[in-house]
């Protein structure tokens, strides 16, 4: 049980201090669940990304959702959905009572000119992070330019990018196990 309350704690305090969504937080999240705690591997945290990822919802929510059901089951996952959506909860009533009041402030607009300048950088931390645990071979390289591709220059939906991906993994590992 008090793992699950630490877990908690740890979602709560990534979820206070991180601005930028759930690609943001992916790199604090994995550094505090794989180095700091060991509660999971490496490639256990990125199934679970993976899998996040493929869910409908906020990636940093079904990420620490996840890793709680791996750590204790539903109270686990409770407990870490809680964890990382209370503060931005309690953030948004806060904002919401009193902006108004405050968003004209020339110090208000610096700040948030400020966060969103920082936000970027915290995802390519994300990505590079993730890259590092992929493998360096034609077929990755290939998929992820093809992918780069079709967003970029097609604007195709990330959603059926995943979905074609999936496919493309089961076609492709099922041969490989064959």
């Amino acid at each position: 049980m008090k793992n699950l309350f630490q877990m908690f704690w740890t979602f709560f305090k990534i979820g206070s201090f991180t601005f930028g969504g759930g690609y943001a937080m992916i790199p604090l999240i994995e550094k505090e669940v794989v180095e700091n705690h060991n509660w999971l591997t490496k490639e256990e945290f990125l199934d679970i990304l993976v899998i996040a990822q493929s869910f409908p919802g906020a990636l940093a929510i079904n990420t620490c959702t996840f890793i709680g059901y791996k750590i204790g089951k539903l109270p686990g996952a409770i407990l870490g959905l809680l964890g990382v959506s209370l503060p931005s909860f309690f953030i948004i009533v806060l904002i919401a009572m009193f902006f108004e009041k405050f968003r004209s402030l020339h110090i208000v607009e610096r700040m948030f000119k400020g966060i969103n300048a920082a936000v970027p950088l915290l995802v390519l931390v994300a990505v590079v992070s993730l890259s590092k645990s992929i493998k360096k071979n034609i077929n990755n390289i290939l998929i992820i330019i093809f992918t780069v591709i079709l967003v970029v220059l097609f604007d195709i939906n990330p959603v059926i990018i995943i979905i074609l991906s999936a496919i493309y993994g089961i076609i492709y590992n099922r041969k490989k196990v064959s």
